[in-house]
């Protein structure tokens, strides 16, 4: 059978979500008006009119569009969706001069939709309010997706028309997406009134401890999208412990899966207890912390002062934020060497970290508990089970595809940002950084450096790594391929 992609229905959706990004602007210019910066405000304001002009023209070339919509329309979306708009995003910070590249301006707008919080500026305090506002909204809306976001609040679909599950699957990261509630934009509602919720929670923890309103606002953004932007060069260095504490914990919760939270919600407290991700999470948090510091308490004056430390980079390594409190680059290789494996695991599925996610983690560690128990008993069959439930084989095999994809990305654009001539350590470091949207790296692209000193290809490479690693690599892949734009 042959089919025609629906490019208008896809050219209706960009519109739809060219028309937010305008509205998203607004707070960004009024605060630049606020604060009295009239350049930022008339870039954002220019911004504003060539998005809102750009999505008419959509609009009006997808006039009469049709609701035919599968899974590959799905993918190509939500890819689309993203690069335009990363695109649209970075007009701000180019047209205001404030990052005189486009390509640094579109590298770090994506870092910012991604929620990787890889940086090339070099003095972020020089930067006005309002786009200091933007890049870090940026981690709010990309966290839970703007695509979930547009679900949420746009009836796209007449009754019946489920087209929405597959734009939900492109874009939330993890395994597998299903549905807490048969309707999946009240599925979409209820994922962003829990974020809306957690969010807001934490900016009231963060101005309770002298948090200024403007400093929560955007690092309450960055710690729930897990992005790690901040307004200060420190990042967290220069805050008290007890700010330090609180974006600890919340680190950790919007790195949980935000379906536990919706079973917390309806009184299914045993089925949150039970669930085997969180329990490896929580785990994994647990004894990577407690290693940790045991190897730095000599570096710090106290027991203490190492474990608040080492509680708040092992949460913002697997949680993806990129935030700091010190410069872990000046830690022992063991403390490194776990924060790496953190770099990997990332957080649960279902949240808003990024990595490989500790549910693929655990179904691989399961898959090759049952690949050893087949060689000493192969005419048994038997399932992998996660919570008492069998794991779909086609789960499976998705987890398996998705590993060969991550490790032939992270060779391939190590081998290309090698020509920069930075020492292997450095680059490694800036693609699982930003492949894995964490933020800082190691050695040159440490917690106190940035990547503006990699050349065009090797930002490219990573603008390209940032956006797979956030859409779980299938959508860019499905996007690029020459394949996907032939009738088959």
């Amino acid at each position: 059978m042959r089919y025609a992609m629906n490019y208008k229905l896809i050219g209706k959706i960009l519109a739809f979500i060219l028309i937010l990004e305008a509205i998203f602007m607004v707070p960004a210019w009024a605060i630049s008006l606020l604060y009295h910066e009239a350049n930022a405000a008339f870039a954002i304001l220019k911004s504003q009119l060539i998005t809102l002009l750009v999505a008419g023209c959509l609009m009006l070339a997808a006039r009469n569009a049709t609701h035919n919509f599968y899974a590959k329309e799905g993918l190509v979306t939500t890819g689309a969706a993203w690069i335009v708009l990363s695109l649209l995003g970075a007009l701000p910070f180019w047209i205001s001069r404030e990052i005189p590249q486009y390509i640094d301006a579109v590298f770090e707008t994506v870092s910012g939709f991604t929620t990787t919080g890889s940086s090339i500026l070099s003095n972020v305090e020089a930067m006005s309010h309002g786009l200091l506002y933007w890049r870090s909204f940026s981690h709010w809306v990309g966290g839970m997706g703007v695509l979930v976001f547009l679900l949420a609040i746009v009836p796209l679909s007449g009754k019946n028309e489920g087209f929405t599950l597959h734009i939900l699957r492109a874009e939330s990261p993890g395994p597998s997406v299903g549905k807490l509630v048969p309707r999946m934009r009240q599925t979409a509602k209820i994922l962003y009134l829990i974020y809306v919720a957690l969010t807001v929670l934490d900016m009231i923890f963060l101005m309770l401890g002298g948090m200024s309103p403007f400093d929560s606002v955007c690092h309450a953004f960055g710690t729930a999208g897990t992005g790690g932007f901040g307004v200060r060069g420190d990042s967290f260095a220069s805050y008290s412990p007890y700010l330090q504490n609180v974006t600890t914990v919340f680190m950790l919760l919007f790195g949980v899966n935000f379906s536990c939270y919706y079973l917390l919600l309806i009184k299914r407290v045993k089925d949150v207890l039970k669930d085997e991700e969180l329990r490896l999470y929580i785990t994994i948090v647990t004894l990577s912390t407690l290693l940790i510091t045991w190897n730095i308490s000599g570096l710090y004056s106290s027991i203490g002062e190492s474990l608040r430390h080492a509680a708040f980079q092992v949460a913002t390594m697997i949680s993806t934020t990129g935030f700091a409190t010190t410069d872990f680059d000046l830690w022992p290789s063991f403390s490194k060497a776990i924060m790496l494996f953190l770099m990997l695991s990332g957080a649960c599925a279902g949240s808003t970290g990024g990595g490989i996610k500790v549910a693929r983690l655990m179904l691989l560690m399961k898959s090759l508990r049952r690949n050893f128990h087949n060689v000493l008993h192969p005419s048994e069959i038997r399932k992998v089970r996660v919570n008492d439930v069998p794991v779909d084989e086609k789960v499976m095999n998705n987890v398996n595809g998705y590993l060969i994809a991550y490790v032939a990305i992270v060779v391939f654009s190590f081998l290309i940002i090698s020509l920069d001539g930075f020492s292997m350590e450095t680059n490694f470091s800036a693609v699982m950084a930003t492949f894995n949207n964490i933020g800082p790296g190691f050695q040159a692209v440490g917690p106190t450096c940035n990547f503006s000193a990699y050349s065009v290809l090797s930002k490219i490479v990573m603008i390209f790594d940032m956006l797979a690693g956030r859409l779980e690599i299938l959508p860019i892949l499905v996007f690029f391929s020459r394949s996907t734009w032939k009738k088959n």
